[in-house]
């Protein structure tokens, strides 16, 4: 399933996002776009739009290979594009973010610049470049965008000085509890993060907005989470790279108190599974199996409000 061709070779999609096109009869119809619209440098609407935001979703990998999402929140203005290949990002270290291990200089990171009052959502992928623990560069390696589908309408205001980091420390467990599961059963929202090696040696991360109904999202007695795919862009960035790497991070938010429930696991992609037409509109599943699970009260400065989608 994963076999690659001479065209493949001069796409910007790898093994698994070819694989996943393949499954659905669209890998020719989406060579095109891809070849177009998945960039080495930002657009210049892209490059506009990062400083606008208030908060911006990380993908990064750890040095054990565990890839993790998170959310860091900063007045608008701490990302800054300088030149289309380069984005500049000033945020802090922080400890307490399992993800922030991998924000080293020379690893591979994912953004996602999303602005849930306009439903406006960009991605980017690159190495970054850091001089300093205060702030990096990230080298573009993908840019492009993506429709703004699923996304819920909320609008954000800081609750306190983005600087001033929480007292509450962060709370591990290899189980999900009952504030974690609560937290999974009522999301509409997720991010997931997810990576692949790819032929020429390059480490590629990205991350992923995942929405829908609250509870759209659902836990079995043995702590697995279940979660559908609904119908998209076609790019299957995500499911493309778990077929060549079953790996994810996933970050849930609390908009209302500003927590964040971050995990990584396994994860297992089903195309065909009857459990599929319990799930409305999805058209495929994945399954994911959480082994490291981190509850940060309070970590983010930021809180929303929902607004109706109508």
């Amino acid at each position: 399933m994963l076999e690659q061709t001479r065209q493949d070779a001069t796409s910007p999609w790898h093994a698994g996002e070819l694989a996943m096109q393949r499954s659905v009869g669209v890998a020719e119809r989406m060579d095109g776009p891809g070849r177009n619209f998945v960039r080495r440098a930002m657009p210049e609407q892209h490059r506009a739009f990062f400083p606008m935001l208030p908060f911006v979703v990380l993908g990064a990998v750890d040095v054990k290979g565990d890839v993790w999402a998170t959310v860091r929140a900063e007045r608008p203005g701490f990302m800054a594009s300088p030149e289309p290949e380069i984005l500049e990002v000033r945020l802090p270290r922080d400890a307490a973010d399992p993800a922030d291990a991998g924000m080293e200089d020379g690893y591979a990171i994912a953004m996602l610049g999303i602005q849930l009052e306009t439903r406006r959502r960009n991605r980017l992928n690159g190495v970054i470049r850091r001089t300093y623990a205060g702030a990096f560069q990230v080298r573009v390696g993908q840019s492009f965008g993506n429709c703004p589908q699923y996304i819920q309408f909320r609008s954000s205001a800081f609750v306190r000085d983005p600087d001033m980091p929480t007292a509450m420390p962060p709370l591990q467990s290899g189980q999900l509890d009952d504030r974690a599961l609560g937290m999974i059963e009522g999301a509409d929202t997720f991010f997931v993060a997810s990576y692949v090696d790819r032929e020429n040696g390059e480490r590629q991360v990205d991350v992923s907005h995942r929405g829908g109904n609250a509870g759209f999202v659902r836990v079995g007695a043995d702590g697995v989470l279940t979660v559908p795919d609904f119908p998209g862009n076609r790019f299957f960035n995500t499911l493309g790279n778990f077929l060549v790497n079953p790996k994810a991070g996933l970050v849930f938010i609390d908009f209302e108190t500003g927590d964040m429930l971050q995990m990584t696991g396994k994860v297992e992609v089903l195309l065909d599974s009857p459990e599929v037409a319990s799930f409305q509109r999805a058209e495929r599943l994945w399954r994911f199996t959480p082994e490291e699970i981190v509850l940060r009260p309070d970590a983010l400065p930021l809180r929303w409000s929902l607004h109706s989608n109508l």
